[in-house]
């Protein structure tokens, strides 16, 4: 899948190595992301998933290699990485949101700042989105006042709100009770199926069988294999993801 860099490739990581020191974290990375394409990245804890992730808005730098989002390469810094930045969604672990300012606010910040929104535009469409993710009852209260689950979801509609190309998730649902993660994984399963380009590191493998068209899985710092859900769940090529879903199953 790695070579189709045609018309529909939305995120192309070309040749990407990432060192930090001596510690060599991305090996050799290719991968191509297509419009609409949701790729979920599966492995063990270290294999560079996260950095991986990471680089993709420039979060992390990297060593050498490029990375094109919808055919335009990402830049250092300056005003044109903030620029592409906009484009591309992020949802972390932590949901990273603004503890002084209500979740409305929260949501509409980016689209009066960085897309020179009217605060009524952007106050409509924050409340269509937090109605959307199921959290619109909560929109006049402070993030310390909604659990876990509910942060996440006003986090995903944050990022929604810059109506960006591509959506990143960095293990969304590692820092949730289990009772909370359903609820953020259903509004992720929705929005892949409405059609939006996701990159999704996660450990929830319910998710990859639902959602993903593509399973990525890393080891080591490279990418060892790549295949439908299907094909990877039932039939896993390399040694690594064999042991790796050996030790899921167990558990």
């Amino acid at each position: 899948m790695a070579e189709s860099k045609g018309a529909d490739a939305l995120v192309v990581v070309d040749h990407v190595e990432k060192h930090y020191g001596d510690f060599h974290a991305l090996k050799d990375i290719n991968l191509t992301v297509d419009k609409g394409e949701v790729v979920v990245v599966i492995g063990p804890s270290g294999s560079g998933k996260s950095t991986l992730c990471r680089t993709i808005n420039r979060l992390e730098t990297i060593t050498s290699g490029e990375i094109r989002i919808d055919g335009a390469l990402l830049p250092a810094e300056g005003k044109g990485l903030a620029k592409l930045r906009a484009d591309v969604g992020m949802v972390f672990q932590s949901f990273n949101l603004f503890a002084h300012l209500t979740i409305l606010e929260n949501v509409t910040l980016g689209p009066i700042k960085v897309r020179g929104m009217k605060k009524a535009d952007a106050d409509k469409q924050a409340m269509m989105l937090l109605e959307r993710v199921g959290v619109g009852q909560q929109a006049q209260k402070l993030p310390a006042q909604l659990s876990g689950g509910q942060q996440q979801r006003v986090a995903i509609a944050r990022a929604l709100a810059m109506q960006p190309k591509v959506m990143l998730f960095d293990e969304p649902t590692s820092a949730l009770d289990p009772e909370m993660i359903n609820e953020v994984l259903d509004v992720m399963v929705q929005l892949a199926h409405e059609g939006m380009t996701m990159i999704v590191v996660t450990h929830e493998m319910g998710f990859a069988r639902k959602a993903a068209n593509r399973v990525v899985f890393m080891a080591d710092g490279s990418i060892v294999e790549e295949a439908t859900p299907e094909e990877f769940f039932t039939n896993p090529k390399s040694d690594r993801a064999k042991d790796f879903l050996s030790k899921l199953l167990t558990h």
